[in-house]
């Protein structure tokens, strides 16, 4: 037996007014995802989340994978840090670091304008020069999201997720409590470094959006966890654009596949990871594949670029994989997202998610179609880890 789980970020959503009343996912043509509905072997909706912890990608991918956030989460620095090969000590912090654009007094937008990743290398490379030695370390990332690494400082700071909090006064989100002054001073002094840097004085030229300010948040220290063979006797991949979730994978024991032309934005190969998906399955059990578009559509509040997000990735994930899948005789195959991302508050939510479960021998009580409303008249997983479970042994 193969298994594949294809998950779209934050593709979950709210009834829309643009769109009648439907959600994206109600809206958008996805045949291959109706037809795994349709021949479902498991469906309904899943909380992902924890109401005791962020609604972010970090917590929500690590239960899709099969491990309880409340028992495994100890941020999402650590697992960005995983997935660079950065090598943290015992007392090290490890913060995700965006690269954002302050503006008129506002947190202007999260990710600068979805600065390059050849700006953006640049760019922390000069921060490092300036501001890092003497237990700081800056480590250049994909396009807005980047590393710092301190030696033993800062763990206790309250920190906020800059998209959640994108046209709000940045002096109300910097961040509070313990050791809150050197991540404070240290956004400041990037004011002073970033402003006036080449890269940005190119960039507004271009009526683009400088990348004029760090944001240190997300922070923890090395997670410890089982891997996922020793779990589920299975091994396997990940996919993904998104340093995050490989660093989840490399949490797991999983191999991390890089995908050439994989941005995590609109422009994402999605016929790649399919294909580098498939690929694995010739000696891996299990391959997870993350598509990182629906969420920054959200985060936009773009309707039509979320809607578009979720036919792509049905027309060139999904499909490909339930037609490549046959080959390896028995497979499994699961949709879902890790969270909501509602266009109207354009941040996550807390809210269960809708899941299909298609498996190539077995059918169960079918579904209309794979979306929110249709998911409520299936199966309600409130442990959200525990879907991995029904996912491969049928059970929770």
């Amino acid at each position: 037996m193969k298994y594949a789980v294809v998950l779209g970020d934050g593709m979950s959503d709210y009834p829309v007014k643009e769109l009648n009343g439907n959600t994206p996912l109600m809206s958008a043509r996805k045949p291959n995802m109706d037809f795994m509905a349709r021949h479902a072997r498991h469906y309904g909706l899943c909380q992902t989340t924890v109401e005791s912890l962020p609604a972010g990608s970090d917590v929500a991918n690590l239960a899709v994978m099969g491990y309880d956030p409340v028992k495994y989460y100890n941020g999402r620095g650590p697992l960005e840090a995983m997935s660079m090969g950065v090598r943290l000590k015992p007392n090290d912090v490890a913060f995700r670091c965006n690269l954002i654009t302050v503006r008129d007094g506002l947190i202007a937008d999260y990710s600068a304008g979805h600065v390059t990743s050849e700006e953006a290398a640049e760019l922390i490379r000069y921060v490092d020069s300036k501001m890092g030695g003497d237990g700081t370390k800056f480590y250049p990332g994909i396009s807005y999201r980047h590393l710092m690494v301190l030696d033993g400082k800062g763990a206790g700071a309250v920190c906020d997720a800059p998209h959640d909090y994108a046209g709000q006064p940045v002096e109300e989100h910097l961040p509070r409590g313990e050791e809150h002054e050197l991540l404070t001073g240290m956004i400041r002094r990037s004011w002073e470094l970033l402003e006036g840097h080449p890269v940005n004085k190119k960039r507004i030229a271009e009526g683009k959006n400088p990348a004029n300010s760090i944001w240190p948040w997300g922070q923890g220290r090395t997670p410890a966890m089982p891997s996922f063979r020793e779990k589920y006797g299975l091994t396997g991949s990940v996919i993904s654009a998104v340093d995050l979730i490989k660093g989840l994978g490399v949490s797991a024991g999983l191999d991390v596949i890089e995908v050439p032309g994989a941005t995590g934005y609109f422009d994402t190969d999605y016929g790649a990871k399919a294909r580098h998906a498939l690929e694995s399955l010739k000696d891996k059990d299990f391959v997870f594949i993350h598509v990182e578009a629906p969420d920054e559509a959200g985060h936009e509040g773009m309707v039509k670029e979320k809607v578009k997000a979720i036919e792509d990735l049905d027309s060139k994930v999904v499909g490909p994989m339930l037609e490549g899948m046959r080959r390896f005789g028995d497979f499994r195959l699961m949709v879902c997202p890790d969270h909501p991302t509602p266009l109207s508050i354009k941040t996550h939510a807390h809210d269960p998610v809708p899941y299909v479960i298609y498996d190539s021998g077995k059918s169960g009580e079918p579904a209309r179609s794979y979306d929110e409303k249709s998911a409520v008249d299936g199966l309600f997983i409130d442990k959200g880890y525990q879907l991995m479970d029904l996912f491969i042994n049928d059970r929770i």
